[in-house]
């Protein structure tokens, strides 16, 4: 790969934007395409399984063969509520590689003594979303049970298009929280991408137990968007 590709390359990933490098095996050259590139071809179709699949893999083009090398970036997780469970799902979601930050204006809570090794952010949700790129491969949870701080979370990450927003809280809870954010203009489709209660069932109660369900709810959610494109990618692999 040449200097001029890997800067490239380099620029994209900081932007978090998904890229898929395209590498023509007969010839050896290499180009880019990411999620928001207009090119209209057979190769970059091919590109853009590779990217909905999450899915590096050798394929071939009308007779020239590709390896299309697919870079995601990393998960972002906001966690907003610096709370007992927070302490359990941050260390949790960092191991699993995501990239996690603690939310939290109420600063007794939200120190670097109780998340240690993790980005904590002393601010209201509003000003927190200000500060830090959210996109689709960012989930957002909100756990403090204060609606004056979780919704203005949750309205936000509806409004950004993260791929996962939990909330924690009852079945009544939540909707008590639904009514909530109809009264200031959501529609109900976009209300069900909340999940509420949040977590898999899988009868947690304590606070590391809920943050096990938590994750895991996010991980699934996340692999997921790409079992059609993996599809996809599969038959093409089997194919050759």
């Amino acid at each position: 790969m040449d200097v001029s590709l890997v800067t490239a390359l380099n620029s994209v990933k900081a932007r978090r934007i998904p890229v898929v490098e395209i590498i023509n095996l007969a010839t050896g050259s290499q180009e880019l395409l990411t999620t928001i590139d207009g090119i209209d071809s057979a190769v970059a179709d091919a590109a853009r399984q590779a990217l909905a699949g999450g899915l590096s893999y050798r394929t071939e083009i009308d007779g020239v063969p590709y390896f299309l090398n697919v870079h995601l970036p990393a998960i972002r997780l906001m966690i907003i509520g610096a709370v007992h469970i927070a302490q359990a799902l941050a260390p949790m979601a960092s191991q699993a590689g995501m990239e996690t930050i603690v939310v939290d204006p109420r600063e007794a809570f939200a120190t670097e003594d109780r998340f240690p090794g993790v980005a904590v952010l002393p601010a209201w949700p509003d000003e927190a979303f200000e500060e830090i790129s959210v996109d689709a491969n960012t989930a957002m949870v909100a756990l403090t049970h204060d609606p004056k701080i979780d919704d203005p979370a949750v309205k936000q990450a509806l409004r950004a298009g993260t791929f996962y927003i939990g909330a924690l809280g009852s079945s009544r809870t939540h909707l008590a929280r639904l009514k909530r954010l109809r009264a200031a203009g959501f529609e109900q489709s976009v209300l069900e991408r909340i999940r509420g209660p949040i977590g898999l069932d899988i009868g947690a109660r304590e606070p590391g137990e809920i943050a096990v369900a938590i994750l895991a709810e996010i991980i699934a959610h996340r692999r997921s968007r790409y079992e059609a494109g993996k599809t996809i990618c599969s038959a093409s692999l089997r194919q050759k």
